[in-house]
């Protein structure tokens, strides 16, 4: 990830379902003044078919969807760090704001950071704040991984 002579390439893995998210986090990521390399896949069956067959090269970061079709997004993370060789892999949660109160989702973030997510992102219905925050969570991927 880091050089002596500076910041190399980040490559990134996206999780999500959702086409127009996925699109908006790829537009995102090219306006962020930090290299990068995005893989995307589409379900949390095929992120951890793709995390097993690349243990060799994995990501710098996962970006993990929540609810995602034939394995969610909590799924995937419990299997991610009860895995030996899976485990050190920095994962950002991203999902929509959930449908009960704020108490029911500062429980779900807890939980998600206590299974071993390293940050958590709602997705904002604003262009600006997702590039923000996808910035923002790159920086502590950047900064855990240099110190």
């Amino acid at each position: 990830m880091k050089t002596d002579s500076g910041l190399t390439t980040l490559h990134i893995i996206l999780a999500d379902d959702d086409i127009d998210d996925r699109l908006f986090f790829e537009k995102a990521l090219k306006e962020i003044p930090i290299p990068n390399r995005l893989t995307i896949v589409n379900d949390g069956e095929q992120l951890m078919n793709y995390l097993i067959e690349n243990v060799d090269h994995l990501p710098d970061v996962l970006f993990l969807d929540l609810s995602m079709p034939r394995k969610t997004g909590f799924e995937c993370l419990t299997e991610i760090k009860e895995s030996k060789i899976l485990k050190d892999l920095p994962v950002i949660m991203i999902s929509t704001s959930f449908p009960r109160d704020n108490k029911y989702e500062q429980n779900i973030i807890k939980m998600l950071y206590s299974i071993g997510a390293m940050d958590y992102i709602r997705k904002p219905g604003d262009y600006q704040t997702l590039k923000e925050a996808i910035h923002t969570s790159l920086i502590k991927v950047i900064e855990k991984n240099v110190v």
